[in-house]
């Protein structure tokens, strides 16, 4: 139906850099929103970062002035992540809004399998 493939996550010394690129495939109308949440162990799942179709963008205080989130096209998504910080280890999930063809027109919320970030100190 609707798949999110993700790619980007590995191990980097903090300060350092990765770039999670997120792409959707499938029976797509359209993309809306898509986004990466991350999840370390032992803790909820939380929103890093955001982006519409229009571009607005919206990011977690945690990440701000270190993640860029961007929309390459309609149906890819990149996050940026600079100065990397142990704190962001996690496993780093893209999501995004989607109307699938033939199923009406409300959006339905797709998940990645998730990749790995780890950030040594």
């Amino acid at each position: 139906q609707v798949q999110l493939v993700e790619s980007g996550g590995g191990l980097v010394q903090a300060g350092g850099s990765l770039r999670l690129s997120c792409t959707a495939f499938g029976s797509i109308f359209r993309v809306n929103t898509m986004g990466w949440y991350r999840q370390a162990p032992g803790k909820e799942r939380e929103l890093v970062a955001d982006i519409t179709r229009d571009g607005t963008a919206n990011y977690a205080d945690s990440v701000k002035g270190r993640f860029t989130i961007s929309r390459d096209n309609a149906k890819k998504t990149v996050l940026q992540m600079n100065d990397l910080e142990s704190e962001d280890t996690a496993v780093y999930y893209c999501n995004a809004v989607v109307i699938v063809l033939g199923q009406g027109p409300s959006g339905r919320e797709f998940w990645g399998q998730g990749t790995q970030v780890t950030v040594s100190s």
